[in-house]
């Protein structure tokens, strides 16, 4: 019979390596050469490095409470709890983050043709790029619209309008 596999086993390499994957791929994004799936993979792999912290913890929970009883344990989670707290207002500050959803939807809610003046085109030439990826389109249809009637989805048809190439 098979023993089971330790806690200690799988949490702490789980968490050293989810950590320099969030490491490398939070780089990648703050200096904004996240092309591909660098932000999919930051965003759905941090799970990962939770659940390694989360065994890490428990396997290691007597020295975890010993640290929070000294002066720089306590110290650090109050610092970082109120860095966490800090975060959630923008304090006059306008970000990229914020701006992205609103502009979403703007531009899923468009007609091609306003779309086609944004991109510096027709909107005959979209129409063409549609059907190209077998998607019927007329001019003053929104990417919503095409979305719900070919199955496709926005992201793919956003792409077709913004990134010719793919």
């Amino acid at each position: 019979m098979a023993s089971a596999i330790s806690l200690r086993t799988w949490a702490t390499p789980l968490t050293v390596g989810a950590f320099f994957l969030m490491a490398g791929t939070g780089v990648l994004m703050f200096f904004e050469l996240d092309d591909g799936l660098v932000t999919v993979v930051h965003q759905w792999l941090s799970w990962l490095f939770l659940a390694g912290v989360a065994g890490h913890i428990t396997a290691n929970f007597r020295p975890f409470k010993h640290h929070l009883k000294s002066s720089w344990g306590r110290a650090s989670v109050a610092l970082f709890g109120v860095v966490l707290i800090v975060s959630f207002f923008s304090w006059g500050l306008t970000t990229g983050s914020q701006l992205e959803r609103p502009i979403e939807e703007a531009l899923i809610d468009a007609p091609l043709s306003a779309l086609a003046d944004v991109t510096h085109t027709s909107a005959d030439e979209l129409v063409r790029r549609m059907k190209k990826h077998g998607v019927s389109a007329k001019g003053q249809q929104s990417i919503r619209d095409l979305s719900s009637e070919s199955g496709e989805s926005e992201n793919r048809l956003l792409a077709i309008v913004f990134l010719p190439g793919k």
